[in-house]
């Protein structure tokens, strides 16, 4: 019996390919998940939509840089010295946790940036043991949770891996603002992998060691924090919880639009702003309602070493509630100073107007996703039951594939044709699913469960007038369109995100069927 929506998405998700837990046939690694073939078919559904959003649209560039990293550049981005979490071990069954997390499940109340000897007092004081085998635990001590490795043959030679992409991009800062002529504002958006030592990942696909990050870092004239596309989101309502509401002991969010955000100065940045309500736009397009959705500031002693001033975007998940997706930090010059530091090279830029003939670390504002907890929670808003049966109400632009295409019986004249009509599709660049095994009815439940937003198939009709039957996922609507021209209709469909299926009718020249329509309704 499954329990909750992460068991039944789980259940899908190892049944139909889509993401399953690292080394399987060895018990599994925690934090650690691999994508299966319809994994990669969405996540990169999911990378596309975004890159389009904010790097296409937003006149922003996309580089690619290495994972690892030697020592000095983690030594003057201050993860060196700041990213790491506090560990206790039990001292019966040896195991080890993060004690913040620990206190947090017993407490309930705020333990981030607590000292040593503070989560060390509250630790005993609320009687925490380990929940393992209830044996004692050790006084807590930092762990450096960046991956640490040998680069080349001299073991003097550290590296660690990125945990974030963002030092890439401010390493090749200078080099990327001189071959893009100079300009700034500028944003340099990178997607990539990165990877967490976490001491104690529990949530799947959630919490990982390794993971893909979509971020980019937005450089900025700090005396001309002025957003020029402010205007097209002014009104744009915001879900937050500001620091002053948290303080006072409130985690229920405000609604105010993006102007009064500014207005109020609950956000410090036009830029930030203006990005954090194009993410919502986003979240939305992905089909995570917008009151599903909130901003939560982080506190002062929250808030990583570099940023002056952070909101996690987190979205209502069944099982975790409120949970990251994105964060957006405003990390001034924090991580360009640093790197001038200890690289000795300048990364000034020279402003000419106005006022002109100055010199100035340009700010940044960091907006950044976790790709996997985005497919999870696009998954999760996706689960819908119909008849006692799972669909994956994916939105068509994240949906692994374009089309169905199935022959309704398995006898040669139809396979022929459909397997025409399934490589005609391939060739012009569709991503198509083909399936003849098993009834009809069948066939369209795996496709279902998959999210595939159309299914064609091809029956005896089809031979006669070359016809076929386009049937729509979410209301299992069919309708009888040509072949001829099919592209072109489903180019229409998938470039105009507001057509549903009826309109396809008025698009292909389609009739609506009113007779028995395919498959099993037991099924379908």
């Amino acid at each position: 019996m499954l329990r909750d929506k992460y068991e039944k998405i789980m259940d899908i998700c190892k049944r139909r390919g889509i993401l399953w837990p690292s080394y399987e046939i060895y018990g599994g690694l925690s934090g650690f998940v691999d994508l299966g073939p319809v994994g990669v078919l969405i996540m990169n559904r999911i990378m596309e939509e975004w890159r389009d959003l904010f790097v296409r649209r937003q006149g922003n560039v996309e580089i690619s840089t290495p994972i690892l990293a030697p020592s000095i550049v983690f030594k003057a981005s201050g993860h060196l010295s700041h990213f790491k979490d506090p560990m206790v071990e039990c001292g019966k069954c040896h195991r080890r946790f993060r004690g913040d997390q620990l206190l947090s499940q017993v407490d309930g109340g705020p333990v981030e940036g607590l000292s040593l000897r503070e989560l060390q007092g509250k630790l005993s004081e609320s009687g925490v043991r380990c929940p393992d085998c209830g044996g004692g635990l050790s006084k807590p001590r930092y762990f450096l949770t960046m991956f640490k490795t040998v680069i080349g043959p001299y073991k003097s030679f550290t590296g660690y891996a990125r945990p974030e992409a963002a030092q890439g991009m401010f390493v090749d800062f200078k080099r990327v603002f001189e071959s893009s002529r100079e300009r700034l504002p500028i944003g340099v958006a990178q997607i990539g992998r990165a990877l967490r030592n976490e001491i104690s990942p529990r949530q799947g696909p959630i919490r990982l060691r390794e993971f893909t990050i979509m971020e980019f870092e937005f450089f900025y004239d700090p005396l001309e924090d002025r957003c020029e596309r402010l205007l097209e989101v002014s009104d744009r309502k915001l879900r937050i919880v500001t620091c002053n509401e948290r303080l006072s002991g409130n985690e229920e969010p405000i609604e105010v639009t993006v102007k009064e955000a500014l207005d109020k100065n609950y956000i410090y940045s036009e830029w930030m702003a203006y990005f954090m309500a194009l993410s919502t736009t986003f979240l939305e397009g992905l089909g995570i309602p917008g009151e599903k959705q909130k901003f939560h500031e982080k506190l002062p002693h929250e808030r990583a070493h570099y940023s002056k001033q952070t909101f996690d975007q987190e979205v209502l998940l069944d099982r975790w509630g409120w949970t990251e997706v994105a964060g957006f930090a405003h990390r001034s010059d924090y991580d360009l100073k640093g790197h001038m530091k200890y690289s000795k090279v300048d990364l000034t830029v020279y402003r000419a107007d106005p006022p002109p003939g100055r010199r100035i670390i340009p700010h940044v504002v960091e907006p950044s996703f976790g790709a996997e907890r985005l497919l999870y929670a696009i998954l999760e808003y996706a689960l819908t039951v119909k008849e006692n049966r799972i669909i994956l109400s994916l939105p068509k632009r994240v949906a692994p594939y374009h089309l169905a295409v199935f022959p309704l019986l398995t006898r040669e004249p139809l396979v022929v044709k459909a397997r025409e009509v399934y490589s005609r599709l391939l060739n012009g660049r569709f991503d198509v699913y083909y399936d003849e095994k098993g009834s009809i009815g069948r066939r369209y439940a795996r496709a279902d469960e998959i999210g595939i937003p159309l299914a064609l198939t091809v029956d005896y009709q089809t031979l006669e007038d070359d016809t076929a039957t386009l049937r729509d996922r979410d209301t299992w609507d069919q309708l009888r369109i040509p072949l001829n021209g099919l592209s072109e209709i489903l180019l229409s469909y998938y470039r105009d995100n507001s057509m549903d299926f009826r309109g396809l009718e008025k698009v292909g020249g389609g009739s609506s069927i009113n007779g028995i329509p395919h498959g099993d309704r037991g099924y379908c």
